[in-house]
């Protein structure tokens, strides 16, 4: 494990150069925010105090800017792009030769850049959260606290291993961009980043439960807020823990198919 250790403080000293480009990127992520809060207030403003799908205005400021927060812990950025590039240009032929495990490399990276942006995200967000403080709302107890934290690291898990499969592509394909891009907007919409996923027709939100893009970024969200406790947020939670692993199992084995197939030429 010291060699990881030491791949994550390389991580965390390479990423701190972009700190700048962090808070710039963290400040101006907010203006879209801004506007989905401002068409929210203005269709509450409308309905005269009535609920939209039983969530009041609060709470469905406070889903956004939650959602907001999961975004920037959990999100793979450049990642995916990264370990495609490895497999194309031939520098994951280095790891192949050296006693350390290429998935573990990666998602070591990948912790140091999330920690990274979301220390420098914090000031921006926690201002704005300041601002709408009168609005925003917090879990109602313990519990949903607890759930929450072991929800998001369950939810960066999921989303890494996810993004990391798509990477693999590049063992077999030479561009992956469009099968990220297309894995992208179905996570948009389907994981519920556009629009709680409780607006959707129940059927449609019924099916969506069978997929793992729900726990990506909804569910985390609906524990903050209190809309999952009980049973469903052990049973939620289970989901969720199940669905890591199947997605971290499948990454070995679109590793181990497409490492038979790589090849590397020259040095």
């Amino acid at each position: 494990m010291e060699k990881y250790w030491h791949v994550l403080n390389i991580g965390l000293q390479n990423t701190l150069v972009y700190r700048v480009n962090f808070f710039f990127r963290a400040t101006f992520g907010l203006i879209p925010l801004m506007a989905i809060i401002f068409v929210w207030r203005a269709i509450y403003a409308d309905k005269a105090g009535g609920n939209v799908a039983s969530y009041n205005l609060a709470q469905m400021i406070s889903y956004y800017l939650v959602i907001t927060i999961v975004d920037a812990l959990t999100a793979v950025t450049e990642d995916d792009w990264q370990i495609a590039a490895d497999i194309k240009d031939g520098n994951i032929s280095q790891f192949l030769l050296k006693p350390m495990d290429y998935l573990t490399y990666r998602l070591c990276l990948f912790g140091a850049g999330r920690l990274v942006f979301a220390v420098v995200a914090l000031v921006p967000t926690c201002a704005f959260i300041w601002l709408l403080r009168d609005s925003f709302v917090f879990p109602p107890n313990a519990t949903a606290t607890a759930g929450f934290a072991l929800s998001l690291v369950l939810t960066a898990l999921l989303q890494f291993f996810f993004s990391f499969t798509l990477a693999l592509l590049a063992f077999w394909v030479l561009e992956v961009a469009t099968f990220i891009f297309i894995a992208f907007a179905f996570e948009y919409l389907a994981g519920g980043h556009l629009f709680p996923l409780d607006l959707l027709p129940p059927a449609l939100a019924g099916a969506l439960d069978y997929t793992p893009f729900p726990y990506m970024l909804f569910f985390p969200v609906s524990i903050w807020l209190g809309r999952v406790n009980g049973d469903a947020l052990g049973l939620g939670l289970l989901v969720q823990v199940l669905w890591v692993v199947a997605a971290y199992v499948l990454a070995r084995l679109v590793w181990n198919h497409g490492i038979r197939k790589y090849s590397a030429v020259g040095g």
